[in-house]
Protein backbone atom coordinates (compact mmCIF):
# COMPACT_ATOMS: atom_id res chain seq x y z
CA UNK A 1 0.00 0.00 0.00
CA UNK A 2 1.20 3.83 -0.72
CA UNK A 3 2.11 6.25 2.17
CA UNK A 4 0.52 9.29 0.06
CA UNK A 5 -3.12 9.86 2.06
CA UNK A 6 -5.41 9.74 -1.21
CA UNK A 7 -4.23 6.73 -2.22
CA UNK A 8 -4.93 5.09 1.23
CA UNK A 9 -8.09 6.68 0.39
CA UNK A 10 -8.73 4.70 -2.94
CA UNK A 11 -6.70 1.71 -2.19
CA UNK A 12 -10.28 -0.57 -2.28
CA UNK A 13 -10.91 1.06 -5.88
CA UNK A 14 -9.54 0.03 -9.03
CA UNK A 15 -6.66 1.85 -10.71
CA UNK A 16 -8.71 3.86 -13.51
CA UNK A 17 -10.81 5.60 -10.83
CA UNK A 18 -7.61 6.75 -9.02
CA UNK A 19 -7.14 10.81 -10.06
CA UNK A 20 -3.34 11.82 -10.17
CA UNK A 21 -3.14 15.72 -10.82
CA UNK A 22 -0.99 16.40 -13.40
CA UNK A 23 -0.80 19.69 -14.47
CA UNK A 24 1.40 22.08 -12.37
CA UNK A 25 1.03 26.11 -12.04
CA UNK A 26 3.22 26.30 -15.03
CA UNK A 27 1.02 24.19 -17.29
CA UNK A 28 -2.29 25.80 -15.93
CA UNK A 29 -0.86 29.48 -16.86
CA UNK A 30 0.06 28.10 -20.48
CA UNK A 31 -3.03 26.66 -21.10
CA UNK A 32 -5.06 29.66 -19.98
CA UNK A 33 -2.37 31.85 -22.02
CA UNK A 34 -2.92 30.10 -25.17
CA UNK A 35 -7.15 29.71 -24.83
CA UNK A 36 -6.94 33.35 -24.54
CA UNK A 37 -4.84 34.03 -27.32
CA UNK A 38 -6.95 31.74 -29.52
CA UNK A 39 -10.61 33.45 -28.33
CA UNK A 40 -8.39 37.18 -29.02
CA UNK A 41 -8.06 35.82 -32.62
CA UNK A 42 -11.09 34.54 -33.10
CA UNK A 43 -12.46 38.27 -31.43
CA UNK A 44 -10.32 39.88 -33.74
CA UNK A 45 -11.43 37.70 -36.77
CA UNK A 46 -15.61 38.28 -36.30
CA UNK A 47 -14.75 41.97 -35.60
CA UNK A 48 -12.89 42.77 -38.64
CA UNK A 49 -15.38 40.91 -40.60
CA UNK A 50 -18.36 42.65 -39.15
CA UNK A 51 -16.73 46.15 -40.01
CA UNK A 52 -15.70 44.95 -43.65
CA UNK A 53 -19.43 43.60 -44.25
CA UNK A 54 -20.16 47.18 -42.88
CA UNK A 55 -18.57 49.35 -45.28
CA UNK A 56 -19.87 46.60 -48.23
CA UNK A 57 -22.14 48.88 -50.53
CA UNK A 58 -24.12 45.16 -51.21
CA UNK A 59 -25.65 45.93 -47.94
CA UNK A 60 -26.76 49.59 -49.44
CA UNK A 61 -28.06 48.65 -52.53
CA UNK A 62 -30.23 45.89 -50.93
CA UNK A 63 -31.68 47.93 -49.02
CA UNK A 64 -32.44 50.59 -51.09
CA UNK A 65 -34.05 48.01 -53.33
CA UNK A 66 -35.88 46.42 -50.27
CA UNK A 67 -37.09 50.12 -49.72
CA UNK A 68 -38.35 50.27 -53.29
CA UNK A 69 -39.60 46.82 -53.49
CA UNK A 70 -42.01 47.97 -50.14
CA UNK A 71 -43.09 51.01 -51.85
CA UNK A 72 -44.12 49.37 -54.86
CA UNK A 73 -46.00 46.60 -53.11
CA UNK A 74 -47.44 49.50 -50.50
CA UNK A 75 -48.72 51.15 -53.86
CA UNK A 76 -50.03 47.93 -55.84
CA UNK A 77 -52.04 46.97 -52.64
CA UNK A 78 -53.76 50.65 -52.05
CA UNK A 79 -55.01 52.05 -55.29
CA UNK A 80 -56.46 54.63 -53.11
CA UNK A 81 -54.13 56.40 -51.59
CA UNK A 82 -52.01 56.95 -55.06
CA UNK A 83 -55.20 58.40 -56.67
CA UNK A 84 -55.88 60.58 -53.26
CA UNK A 85 -52.06 61.59 -53.88
CA UNK A 86 -52.18 62.56 -57.46
CA UNK A 87 -55.40 64.19 -56.79
CA UNK A 88 -54.07 66.50 -54.23
CA UNK A 89 -50.52 67.15 -55.91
Amino acid sequence: MSSHPFMRLFSGMNNQYTRREVFCRNTCHDLRRFWEREIGKQTYYRESEEHRLGRSALRKLREEWKQRLETKLRLRNNPEDTEKRTNVG
